[in-house]
């Protein structure tokens, strides 16, 4: 039988963290068997949309909706590619608009000053969705965006962009993008954290973390929690239990600090076989990169090419995502993708899509009981890894993406500084 929330007081829940589309509470109440242990992903909406106005009729909240098949896709689509034991539970949850409002009148003063002025929890909303806590009932734990794992093959690339985007990584040249744009820089790549190499591996952790230490906390690919709740490089009390953690010592050398941090998770993430699998699927589901994506769809939808890629194109249903994940395992790989089939095209689109989401995906790290027990972590096989934020894409963002492509590569070869990435996979 599906829960309620009303199961529980707004007291009893933890503002955590918040994404672009989700907010998350941790629930800290009396024990109860649905949610203790569990965090609520509620959906937002940004600042002047309709979430709370005309339409207050109360609506059945157990009429199926679709407005949220995040619980699903895991279940019926992630869960084929991503083996279990890497992967949070997900329950769905019913929603209460009364008791939502509640909610942000006791939590929201805990958002970001920034997030409070762009979006809000939709009220509108009849489903929620109740996650495994990874962040409580555990002193500490690390947040990873490892973002683009791989660089595009040079067949579908045109001549203007190939030589740029086989050097350099997307999330590079969205870095210079960014520098510019917002003055937020780093020098973090993913290419050395998919490498499988232990010294690229170290080096990506420690930008990383100098990242996070300069941004002052501000830059989403580095989260630390304490005490399930999000550490800000100045938060003097959670900075020392971090660095009791880490290095033994009292907080008082950030260099030290980052050495010891990138030491105890390079061994942790080499050992894994997380990251080589996001680096497969990322690279395996998006094997045209978005120019041959748009040429091929250009190829077989010209009347609708000029309107953007994947225009007026209908999202899939779960059965259609469930056709395409047997297609996957089957007869995908054998493809000519160097001279990819109209026939095809849907296919292609989909691929492209689930490879947005792994993507854009994040990985919870967290010590094992066994290294909560000693003083200092032992490096080797002390954390367990999961797999979170594995959203559905929908097809008219893919325009979007090709717009930016663009504007990235545009702007990257105008840069004064290029850099050159380094693909293990295609060394």
């Amino acid at each position: 039988m599906t829960p309620w929330v009303t199961e529980t007081k707004p007291e009893d829940w933890a503002y955590v963290s918040e994404g672009g589309a989700t907010i998350v509470f941790s629930y800290r109440g009396p024990h109860n068997v649905q949610f203790s242990g569990h965090v609520l992903r509620l959906r937002k909406v940004t600042l002047g949309e309709s979430s709370d106005a005309s339409n207050d009729a109360p609506l059945d909240a157990t009429i199926e909706e679709l407005d949220d098949p995040m619980v699903a896709f895991q279940e019926n689509i992630v869960s084929k590619l991503v083996p279990s034991e890497f992967l949070p539970r997900l329950v769905v949850v019913l929603l209460d608009r009364e008791w939502l409002k509640l909610l942000v009148e006791l939590h929201d003063g805990d958002r970001p000053a920034e997030r409070r002025q762009t979006d809000h929890v939709d009220f509108h909303r009849k489903k929620g969705v109740l996650a495994t806590d990874l962040i409580g009932g555990t002193p500490i734990a690390i947040e990873i965006k490892p973002k683009w794992g791989f660089l595009p093959t040079e067949c579908h690339l045109s001549p203007e962009t190939v030589a740029v985007k086989t050097a350099t990584c997307r999330f590079c040249m969205h870095t210079c993008f960014r520098a510019k744009q917002e003055g937020v820089c780093t020098t973090y790549c993913p290419l050395d954290l998919f490498s499988r190499d232990e010294v690229r591996l170290r080096r990506a952790l420690g930008a990383l973390w100098s990242g996070w230490y300069e941004s002052g906390g501000s830059l989403n690919n580095l989260r630390f929690f304490v005490s399930s709740r999000m550490a800000k490089p100045d938060d003097d009390h959670s900075m020392k239990i971090l660095a009791r953690f880490f290095t033994t010592d009292e907080w008082t050398n950030p260099a030290n600090f980052q050495e010891s941090f990138a030491s105890a998770l390079t061994q942790a993430l080499a050992d894994s076989p997380v990251l080589p699998l996001l680096s497969t699927l990322q690279r395996t589901l998006d094997v045209l990169d978005v120019e041959g994506l748009s040429k091929l769809y250009a190829r077989t939808s010209p009347g609708l090419s000029g309107d953007g890629l994947g225009s007026s194109v209908p999202d899939p249903s779960m059965e259609e995502w469930d056709d395409f994940i047997k297609v996957y395992h089957s007869d995908y790989h054998s493809w000519d993708h160097a001279s990819p089939s109209p026939e095809h095209l849907r296919h292609y689109l989909m691929a492209y899509l689930l490879s947005a989401t792994f993507k854009d995906c994040s990985i919870i790290i967290r010590p094992r009981q066994q290294a909560l027990s000693i003083t200092r972590v032992d490096p080797a096989r002390s954390f367990d890894i999961t797999i979170i934020d594995m959203d559905i894409k929908s097809m008219d963002r893919l325009g979007k993406w090709e717009k930016l492509d663009r504007t990235l590569v545009e702007h990257y070869k105008s840069s004064a500084s290029q850099r050159r990435c380094i693909d293990s996979e295609r060394a």
